[in-house]
């Protein structure tokens, strides 16, 4: 069977049309192997635009083809999905939805993989492969979505139970599951390169002092605020680019963004970011110490590298292995000048410190001889970590490969 022939079913865990993370930059390279049936989460007509990523009010299933190996479609719930009552028939419905689709359709899936921790397993018919493909510590970060806890603990040990394959992102992540009886299989995320061609002027980039610390990416509870007020106590200007999770209310917040030498643009496309990228000198992923960012993987740590940008990011454990695989080629004082790691809060600011002066002297014209190209080196180390790689491991562990 070739891969005009083979399909796999993607229940994703985000709508396709959000900011593009794990589920789209994953399929939109697997579609090498297979073609793809991407079900996004379901809506219902009473879902907001905000939460519809802005696209019209539906009513009923909406079948889209994105190209010629990936087809699309969003599912259609009853209003309060998510409410204790009505949530029950939320994934019946969904996969009634998705398997008469796919009648019509004339589509059989070789692959099913979820990505969340929904009843959408084990009901494809046999000789379906049944994976459950995990970007985040679901349990982990309940609280911080507004979920039960113990709703996502059972909902967890249920989609182990059911999945044939069980992959995941991170190692920590792996020896959770591990603990809870399943054989996880890590495939790390990818990273997205920026093309400095794409990066335009930004009429509201105002000029900043350099270097510039630059913020980009979801703003919410996982972030340690102590981090970010130290570097910007420390004098640094500051860049801060993304949307503002709204049950996020620490007053400090909106005292850091009101001084003088911070910025703070807001949320921004896709599109848009190559040019805050080339606006910052360093950036940062400041996370405190959760049980759910303990076992993330900082993906926006490297696409700061991935846009020639060195990085400040705390301590997680898999950033300390990207660190550590990057010294295996540069040395452990350039991989430090490079994607440099943070203890805790208090400290940011001093690392922080330590990589603007590495970045100040490199950037020296009579300080070039003997200086590393610290932007050439990042940029080199996240293209062994790109998107494609991942999916070619990925299409091997579920046997497209």
């Amino acid at each position: 069977m070739t891969g005009n022939d083979r399909h796999v079913l993607w229940l994703a865990g985000v709508s396709w049309d959000g900011i593009p993370g794990a589920d789209r930059q994953m399929v939109t390279c697997l579609k090498r192997h297979s073609r793809i049936f991407y079900v996004d989460p379901p809506v219902s007509p009473a879902t907001r635009a905000r939460s519809r990523n802005g696209s019209r009010r539906l009513f009923r299933p909406r079948l889209q083809v994105i190209d010629e190996r990936v087809t699309r479609l969003t599912p259609v719930v009853l209003p309060g999905l998510s409410r204790p009552v009505v949530r029950a028939t939320t994934a019946p419905i969904v996969r009634r939805q998705v398997k008469a689709t796919l009648a019509r359709q004339g589509i059989r899936p070789q692959v099913v993989v979820s990505t969340s921790l929904e009843d959408v397993l084990g009901y494809w018919g046999d000789g379906v492969l049944n994976v459950l493909y995990g970007t985040d510590n679901y349990v982990g970060g309940a609280e911080l979505m507004g979920l039960s806890v113990s709703r996502q603990q059972a909902q967890e040990r249920r989609a182990l139970g059911k999945a044939d394959k069980v992959i995941c992102v991170t190692p920590p992540l792996a020896g959770r599951w591990a603990d809870l009886g399943a054989s996880p299989q890590v495939v790390l995320p990818g990273c997205v390169l920026t093309d400095p061609s794409d990066a335009r002027s930004a009429a509201d980039i105002p000029s900043l002092p350099r270097p510039v610390v630059g913020l980009i990416g979801q703003l919410s509870d996982r972030l340690d605020l102590d981090a970010m007020v130290a570097v910007a106590d420390a004098g640094f200007a500051m860049l801060i680019v993304g949307p503002l999770n709204r049950g996020w209310s620490d007053p400090r917040f909106k005292q850091l963004i009101e001084r003088d030498h911070v910025h703070y643009v807001g949320p921004v496309s896709p599109a848009q970011v190559p040019s805050y990228l080339a606006a910052i000198d360093i950036g940062i992923t400041p996370y405190r110490d959760t049980p759910f960012n303990r076992t993330a993987y900082p993906l926006k740590t490297m696409e700061y590298l991935g846009a020639g940008v060195p990085a400040v990011t705390s301590a997680m454990a898999t950033a300390k292995w990207l660190r550590d695989d990057l010294a295996k080629t540069v040395g452990d004082d350039v991989a430090d000048q490079i994607l440099a790691l943070a203890p805790d809060g208090a400290g940011f600011a001093t690392v922080v410190s330590r990589v603007a002066d590495a970045v100040a002297q490199a950037a020296r014209p009579s300080g070039r001889n003997g200086q590393p190209d610290l932007s050439g080196q990042a940029i080199e180390f996240a293209s062994r970590h790109t998107w494609a790689p991942r999916a070619d491991e990925f299409a091997a562990a579920i046997g497209l490969g």
